[in-house]
């Protein structure tokens, strides 16, 4: 059965790696928004799925790296990977610097706390005259989508390996405990201070890696497109819907998620902005814990799962 799994995967990764030579230019730019957004919903499981911090702050993140290659391409003249790293150094600084105060609140007083980091970065930087203020910074073009594409998709592969990296490792092993109780991981020796920073500045790398890829494919960056709180929803949404937790539920639900909102955006334009709205109701309600966990249970128990979920939030 494992080896099953493991030779479905490396055959959707060769299908995915295909996609730039044998599909069309809109497929490759709809794949490299995809594959981005599936990094991004990746980077949050870190913080949100395994460690149980409902993380609304990621999108700082990944602005943090889009302004890095930006800043570094533009105003200092560096190649793009010079560019990469400072956005990572920015984003792993700011995880350390603004983790240890944030980190210490819990529940809703987490989310809203990291809910306006968004939206203070976006005035701090909006008067930065190195980040070029309200106007923002036009990068250097490269009109190349394959190179992208296989970048995004490498930075996928990377991000979804050190999932499955915490799936069996002692830090893994440390978050999962803090999310299902804090006060006993402490009891048992976990550090729990240490851990939920050190996941908080991993979901900022991979974040931040995509943003940095995401502004130098688009060229162009604002401080409110870069520290947009809506794509921080978006990858909540996704990670969610897949299955929060789990190594491959997030990329399940980018997939699913971005296709289906595609569609409805290019058929049924007049219900596409509902469509995210609808899918946190749906998920929460039906299945709180995702398309991975519907997928196991829905043979044994059919429609009852849904049932049991309902009556298992009073609903």
């Amino acid at each position: 059965m494992k080896a099953v799994r493991v030779g479905l995967v490396l055959l959707a990764l060769l299908l995915l790696a295909g996609v730039p030579w044998y599909g069309s230019d809109v497929l490759v730019q709809f794949g490299i928004n995809t594959l981005l957004l599936a990094v991004l919903a990746q980077g949050w499981n870190i913080i949100g799925g395994y460690t149980g911090y409902a993380s609304f702050g990621n999108s700082v993140f990944y602005g943090l790296g889009s302004y890095g290659v930006a800043i570094a391409m533009v105003q200092w003249g560096l190649p793009f990977g010079v560019g990469l790293a400072f956005g990572v150094a920015l984003a792993v600084v700011f995880a350390f610097v603004l983790g240890l105060p944030v980190l210490r609140l819990r529940g809703h007083y987490f989310a809203i706390a990291t809910l306006a980091l968004s939206q203070v970065m976006t005035a701090i930087v909006s008067n930065v005259e190195l980040a070029g203020r309200n106007i923002g910074l036009v990068l250097p073009p490269l009109n190349n989508d394959r190179l992208f594409y296989e970048l995004s998709l490498a930075l996928l592969v990377v991000a979804t390996l050190a999932i499955f990296w915490l799936t069996r490792s002692r830090f893994g092993f440390g978050l999962i405990a803090i999310r299902e109780n804090e006060e006993a991981a402490a009891v048992m020796g976990v550090n729990t201070t240490l851990y939920k920073v050190l996941a908080f500045a991993l979901s900022g790398v991979f974040s931040a890696l995509a943003g940095g890829v995401h502004a130098y494919w688009i060229t162009f960056l604002d401080p409110e497109s870069a520290f947009d709180i809506g794509l921080n929803v978006k990858m909540i949404i996704m990670a969610v819907f897949g299955g929060p937790g789990t190594v491959l539920g997030p990329i399940v639900g980018a997939f699913t998620l971005s296709a289906i909102s595609e569609y409805l955006s290019s058929a049924v334009t007049s219900i596409a902005g509902l469509f995210f709205g609808i899918v946190i109701v749906v998920a929460v309600v039906l299945m709180p814990r995702g398309l991975a966990d519907l997928l196991r249970h829905l043979c044994k128990t059919g429609w009852r799962y849904f049932i049991d979920n309902i009556k298992a939030h009073r609903l």
